[in-house]
C-alpha cells in the first residue's frame, strides 16, 4: 500500500472520529479567544467530531479575504473561517479522503443558515495539496493559505509549498500548523502506517523545512507559537526512541524585498488597535508584540510584513530604507530547533530574529 493510499485508508476508515486517535500529536491544546470559541459553538456537531488538526490556524482581519485550507478533512476550520470572512469573503477546502469530504459537503446549506448567509461562501475540492496546479485555483488569486496537521501527510511538501507562493497574491500569507522533528526520521520508521498516520512518520525536520519553505520563496519563516509533544503511546514511545516532537504555527509572507537576515533601517511602528479583539495589542509572531499607541522599532523584514500586508491600515510606519545601521539589535545564529526546545521548555520567548 502507498503512503497515500496507506492516509486515505487512516483517515477515511480507521479513524471515525477524534478520540480514535492513538497519539496527541493530531491534537490541538492552544487557549481558543473568546470569537473563535463563540464560533466554533456554532459549527455541527459530525464536523466537529472529525477535526485532527494540532493548533489554532486563524490568524486576525480576516474579513473579506479570500482562503484556502489545505487538508480540510471535515471541514471544521473552513466553516470556522467561513464566518470570519463574512459573506463577502470566500473559503475553499482541499481534501483528497472522499469520505472526510464527504461530512464537509453535507453541510453547507446547515452552515450558510446558522451563519445568516443569503450564499454560501464556501466550497470543498477533492484534491492532492502537492497538486494545487490541476484544482482550478488561479496564481496569485489567494489572501491567505491555511492548514491544520496536514502538510506532513505530504510525500512531496517542496511542492506544496511552491505551489502555495504561486497561488498566494502578493502581501498574502500561509498560516498554517504542524508537527516538526529534532532530526530526520528514516524511512523504515516513518512508513510506519499508524506512525504515518498520527502525523509523526512526516513530521520534517526543522531545518528541512526551513529550507524547503526559502526555496519556495518565503525568505524569513516566523513561528507563531510552538509546543512540544508528548505522544502518550507506550508502544509508538519505543519506537519513537530519541526523537522529540513539536507542534508548530508559522506564518509565511509572500513579500518582495524580504532579507535573509533581520537587517536595521532605523524604522519603527505603531499599532492603532483597531482589530477586533486586539484592540490592545497585536502580535505577529512569538517575538513581536505591538502594544497600542507604543513606539516599537523593528528590523526591515518586520516593517514590510506589516506594511505590505493587509496589516498595513492598523499601523503607522516611521522610517524607509534609505540608511543601513547592519543587523538588527537581538538578532542571533543559535540553532533555531534549540532555541525551540528552550523557549517551550523555559516559557522564554526565542527563535526571534528582533
Amino acid at each position: 500500500m502507498s503512503i497515500e493510499e496507506s492516509v486515505k485508508n487512516y483517515y477515511g476508515k480507521e479513524l471515525q472520529e477524534s478520540s480514535d486517535l492513538k497519539t496527541n500529536a493530531c491534537c490541538t491544546v492552544t487557549t481558543y479567544p473568546d470569537k473563535i470559541k463563540k464560533t466554533l459553538s456554532m459549527i455541527h456537531d459530525e464536523v466537529m467530531s472529525k477535526y485532527y488538526g494540532c493548533g489554532l490556524t486563524i490568524p486576525e482581519d480576516l474579513n473579506g479575504l479570500k482562503v484556502l485550507d489545505l487538508g480540510s478533512g471535515s471541514g471544521r476550520d473552513c466553516y470556522l473561517v467561513s464566518h470570519l470572512v463574512g459573506e463577502n469573503g470566500f473559503v475553499t477546502g482541499v481534501d483528497m479522503t472522499d469520505e472526510q469530504l464527504a461530512v464537509a459537503n453535507k453541510y453547507i446549506d446547515y452552515h450558510t443558515e446558522k451563519f445568516k448567509y443569503k450564499t454560501a461562501n464556501i466550497e470543498f475540492k477533492k484534491g492532492h495539496i502537492e497538486k494545487l496546479d490541476e484544482i482550478g485555483i488561479e496564481d496569485n488569486s489567494l489572501d491567505l493559505i491555511i492548514s491544520n496537521c496536514v502538510i506532513n501527510l505530504s510525500t512531496n511538501k517542496q511542492k506544496v509549498l511552491k505551489d502555495c507562493f504561486s497561488k498566494l497574491k502578493e502581501g498574502g500569507e500561509m498560516y498554517f500548523s504542524d508537527v516538526y522533528v529534532n532530526r530526520r526520521i528514516p524511512t523504515e520508521l516513518a512508513s510506519d502506517e499508524v506512525i504515518y498516520g498520527e502525523c509523526l512518520g512526516g513530521a520534517l525536520y526543522y531545518n528541512d523545512f526551513l529550507s524547503f519553505a526559502k526555496n519556495a520563496g518565503f525568505t524569513d519563516p516566523r513561528v507563531v507559537e510552538a509546543a512540544p509533544i508528548t505522544i502518550e503511546n507506550k508502544e509508538l514511545e519505543q519506537k519513537l526512541e530519541g526523537y522529540e516532537f513539536y507542534s508548530i504555527t508559522y506564518r509565511l509572507f509572500k513579500i518582495k524585498n524580504l532579507e535573509n537576515e533581520c537587517e536595521d533601517y532605523g524604522q519603527a511602528v505603531i499599532y492603532k488597535g483597531s482589530i477586533e479583539d486586539r484592540e490592545h495589542g497585536l502580535s505577529l509572531d512569538n517575538g513581536h508584540f505591538f502594544e497600542k499607541g507604543k513606539v516599537e522599532p523593528v528590523c526591515g523584514n518586520t516593517y514590510l510584513m506589516l506594511h505590505e500586508s493587509r496589516y498595513q491600515k492598523h499601523f503607522d510606519f516611521i522610517g524607509s530604507f534609505e540608511k543601513h545601521y547592519g543587523v538588527f539589535p537581538g538578532c542571533g545564529s543559535d540553532n533555531p530547533f534549540s532555541s525551540l526546545h528552550q523557549s517551550t521548555t523555559t516559557k522564554e520567548s526565542s527563535n526571534s530574529c528582533c
